[in-house]
């Protein structure tokens, strides 16, 4: 048996950790929700003036009213045979239904940042998720 001392700080930790570490709850979002996940792998990934460009882009591209959050990322620093760090940055877009995806996808700040980026893009992957 453990003793009281170590069993009231065992408690405290977990009652802190649960503080810190709470996961992230998504409110908002209906049961419909629609992930739309990104990969874009630059012409020059080594430019550090086109990635800029692209987050840029992003960014203004993230004021479309549908979407209810977003994520830019870059390959993380992991290494197993599962993990593609091929690509040059990801975009995670989370949308309350499938139809303001498809809204998103012919609003005028997508097409304009599709006109003005695609030429740093040599490829782009999209996977879309919707829930079970």
């Amino acid at each position: 048996m453990y003793s009281r001392s170590r069993r009231d700080f065992l408690e405290k930790a977990a009652t802190a950790g649960t503080a810190v570490f709470a996961p992230i709850q998504f409110t908002n979002i209906s049961g419909n929700m629609f992930i739309h996940h990104v990969y874009f792998w630059l012409k020059n990934p080594d430019n550090p003036t086109d990635k800029k460009a692209l987050l840029d882009g992003l960014q203004k591209l993230s004021k479309v009213k549908t979407i209810k959050s977003f994520h830019l990322g870059q390959p993380a620093p992991t290494n197993r045979d599962v993990i593609d760090r091929s690509y040059s940055v990801s975009w995670l877009l989370l949308f309350e239904n499938p139809a303001d995806q498809e809204s998103y996808q012919t609003d005028q700040i997508h097409l304009k940042f599709v006109e003005e980026c695609s030429a740093l893009w040599s490829k782009v992957v999209v996977y879309d998720s919707i829930d079970i």
